[in-house]
């Protein structure tokens, strides 16, 4: 095994607990009103902050609804089970939560290399007008891969070229419907990407099976000469422009990996300014260990470089909830948003399971999470 999937190991893992252990709510105005009114949330005139359409500071707070307690990735069971969508943005929305993150992959949405899926578009419309509905921003994750047998034979036998061509493909497709839906929090361009070695020619796309999904994928197998910053300014760019010809209004990042959590002292990569100029805000992924939350700040302060901060994935999974919470307190100074995990069911079902860890596990980190939303917006940052 490389130094570098070694790492990956090391880091993404942690996601992968997450799934085995599920498989076995207060606030503002803004989280528990019976309707919210959306209004366009855009970084501040100095860039550090967001705000909204009247110039009030927002705070990002909810969850990642990625997949379901069985596994099920939303898009395996909407068509099928709507109503099942239906009730877990209200409860998503009862918890207190104000921002969704959802996963899409682009095998669901890209039928061949210059065709998109209208079936899949016209669910993202529904997906839009329930958001609208129930008063909830969507923080919408693309071009994932995370299930092999979704993935298109000839997607995954793409040169470079080809394979941005078919991920720009899809965020001008996802743009167009989205565009006018005040429900938009922000586009996030792929989750986690990652890049070779200088020396190091691979061979797969994916980073490594954890479970049965893969969470990180490479932009090329081959920097042929160019830096890592070049390739990944060139797709940031690239993909930017995509979604610029239908959306010029809303957001648009890239869930980072925390670097700077393994090796102190690494530099930001996607939210520098040689790669991600063109990126509305900062994303990163932290899940504090037990004992080190005070690491886990120094590594989050890296990643502090003037734009707004997301933690967009977070979850006490190495650390207790009160470990989770020492966290989030000592990141207020610097993050403008945390986005924990939803899996499809409530504190009442978890209290029901006997006999299950996960459940009790799930169960506490959903009642910290609705006791806390008070707190989150009642002062700010």
């Amino acid at each position: 095994m490389t130094k570098e999937n070694k790492l990956l190991f090391k880091g993404v893992s942690l996601l992968c607990l997450v799934l085995l252990l599920t498989g076995c709510v207060f606030g503002n105005k803004q989280a528990n009103s019976t309707k919210t009114q959306l209004h366009l949330i855009c970084p501040s005139k100095d860039g550090s902050h967001f705000v909204n359409e009247s110039g009030d500071r927002f705070i990002a707070w909810g969850f990642n609804y990625d997949h379901d307690d069985s596994g099920r990735l939303i898009e395996d069971y909407w068509n099928k089970e709507w109503s099942t969508v239906e009730e877990d943005f209200r409860e998503m929305k009862e918890l207190g939560a104000n921002v969704i993150r959802i996963h899409f992959q682009v095998g669901k949405f890209v039928k061949s290399p210059r065709k998109v899926n209208p079936e899949a578009l016209a669910k993202l419309g529904h997906l839009l007008r329930l958001a609208e509905e129930t008063g909830l921003y969507l923080d919408i994750t693309g071009l994932g891969c995370y299930h092999k047998k979704d993935i298109p034979v000839w997607y995954d036998a793409m040169s470079e070229a080809e394979r941005w061509d078919v991920q720009t493909l899809f965020w001008e497709a996802v743009a167009k419907v989205c565009a006018n839906s005040p429900a938009i929090f922000c586009y996030d361009l792929m989750n986690e990407p990652i890049l070779p070695g200088a020396d190091k020619k691979e061979t797969s796309w994916l980073a490594g099976a954890f479970g049965d999904k893969y969470f990180v994928q490479r932009l090329t197998l081959d920097l042929d000469g160019r830096t890592r910053e070049q390739v990944a300014r060139k797709w940031v760019d690239k993909l930017v422009a995509a979604i610029r010809i239908h959306d010029k209004r809303h957001m648009v990042t890239v869930g980072e990996i925390p670097w700077a959590l393994s090796f102190p002292g690494a530099k930001p990569f996607f939210s520098s300014k040689e790669v991600g100029g063109r990126l509305d805000f900062t994303s990163v992924h932290f899940y504090p260990k037990k004992g080190e939350v005070a690491k886990a700040l120094i590594a989050l302060a890296v990643y502090d470089t003037g734009k707004p901060l997301v933690i967009e994935e977070m979850f006490p999974l190495a650390c207790n909830v009160e470990e989770l919470d020492t966290f989030i307190e000592g990141s207020r100074k610097m993050a403008d948003g945390w986005i924990g995990f939803y899996w499809g069911k409530t504190i009442d079902e978890y209290s029901k399971v006997s006999g299950n860890w996960g459940a009790v596990f799930a169960r506490a980190w959903l009642e910290y999470f609705r006791s806390k939303t008070s707190a989150i917006f009642k002062s700010g940052n």
